[in-house]
């Protein structure tokens, strides 16, 4: 039996994995941490869940006869007499369960935190047959995305070049379109260096510069931030917090160029840097459901 139950604990880990690997792959980075934190209560409940179906089977009655022999009950060891009835009548009455009294002459109580835990399990198990439903109900959405992707590519004459999948996708994919186009990673704001460009990864400098261009025009971010201004400037230069729609503004601005994110619906959006004197166009993909980590952004060359 505790081999059964060992086999379902697992069966039941793996499935739970299963969802919350889904979930985290469809957040953004503003719900990213609600979705982690209910994916956390979900392993606890399962936990809980699990813990007490052990306590429970380590602890369950044995058989009970016909003749009315005692049986323990609730985890004690106070007798419980089924006697067995004669008729209809005895039957309706034998639905009660008469208690041998204790040796201090009192009735043993039942166990409510046993039956709560029994309750909470019967619950947390139906929530998590529901959500497996539902699971096997949604679309598979990367294939669905990774399709409107490829198609968009061959209409659009464009070629993908697979950038890392970590923290830093967004600005890698920059640098490499702006190494790409001839633009170069030197921006048009100022912005000083402490080491040699050269020995810089470009991620680093495209994400130093999205930082410093912020910095000077907090005007023009300071009303989409959560927090304050020098604190978001701070976590854009020196973390691998990934990056997005306001950096990608700030990139733009910054080097003045136009920059089009192709997304997994095969829509683009553009951002444009606001120069009137043909600025260069970066392409980049976005993509929200075909990545381990969530979010992901590749660098798109033109196909020759």
């Amino acid at each position: 039996m505790m081999e059964d139950l060992q086999r379902k604990h697992r069966q039941e880990q793996k499935d739970l994995q299963s969802r919350t690997t889904q979930k985290k792959k469809s957040t953004t980075k503003k719900t990213r941490k609600g979705v982690n934190d209910e994916c956390t209560e979900l392993e606890r409940q399962l936990k809980e869940k699990h813990d007490a179906e052990v306590a429970a089977l380590n602890s369950r009655d044995p058989p009970q006869t016909e003749n009315g022999e005692s049986v323990s009950v609730n985890g004690d060891d106070e007798p419980v007499t089924l006697e067995k009835p004669k008729d209809i009548s005895e039957s309706m009455n034998a639905m009660s369960v008469s208690v041998t009294p204790a040796t201090n002459g009192h009735a043993k109580k039942p166990n409510r935190q046993k039956a709560r835990l029994a309750r909470r399990a019967a619950e947390q198990e139906a929530v998590a047959d529901e959500a497996e439903k539902e699971a096997a109900d949604l679309p598979n959405l990367r294939e669905k995305e990774r399709k409107a992707m490829r198609e968009a590519y061959i209409s659009r004459s464009l070629k993908e070049h697979e950038i890392r999948s970590d923290g830093h996708c967004l600005y890698a994919a920059v640098a490499d379109q702006l190494q790409h186009s001839e633009v170069g990673l030197k921006p048009r704001i100022q912005i000083n260096f402490t080491n040699d460009e050269s020995a810089i990864a470009g991620y680093k400098i495209t994400r130093r510069v999205a930082a410093a261009y912020i910095s000077q025009n907090p005007e023009d971010f300071s009303p989409f931030l959560e927090e304050p201004l020098d604190q978001y400037v701070t976590t854009i230069r020196d973390t691998g917090e990934w990056g997005g729609h306001l950096e990608i503004v700030a990139l733009a601005k910054a080097y003045e160029v136009d920059i089009n994110v192709l997304q997994g619906d095969g829509k683009v959006e553009k951002i444009e840097c606001g120069i009137d004197n043909g600025p260069r166009t970066l392409w980049l993909a976005y993509y929200h459901h075909s990545f381990g980590l969530g979010e992901h952004y590749n660098s798109l060359r033109k196909a020759h």
